[in-house]
């Protein structure tokens, strides 16, 4: 399991505004180590976002995206106090949730 996620939410008029930061090392099984051996491929898969419980927007990554990825995503009517969560699994199995409170 990776470190915790760095959740901002807020809201801007009906609007919440998520962004947060995934601690992941996201190798792509290309890259080769010092002694000259690949370094196996680890990697986020899917991630999923929830305003209360509700998916709200789900995505399937793969290798090309970048060590501690950043995301952003908005949803409509959430409220001041609502809880976000998100989860990721990678492709060893790992997975990850960590939540916010919208502001």
């Amino acid at each position: 399991m990776g470190s915790p996620m760095r959740i901002k939410a807020r809201l801007e008029g009906d609007t919440a505004v998520v962004r947060a930061i995934m601690r992941h090392e996201m190798e792509t099984g290309q890259r080769k180590a010092a002694d000259g051996t690949l370094v196996p491929a680890h990697f986020i898969q899917q991630v999923v976002g929830r305003i209360n419980g509700k998916v709200v927007v789900e995505a399937q990554w793969g290798p090309a995206v970048s060590k501690n990825p950043y995301m952003e995503f908005r949803a409509k009517g959430a409220l001041v106090g609502d809880t976000v969560s998100i989860t990721w699994t990678d492709n060893k199995g790992d997975t990850r949730t960590d939540e916010a409170t919208i502001a």
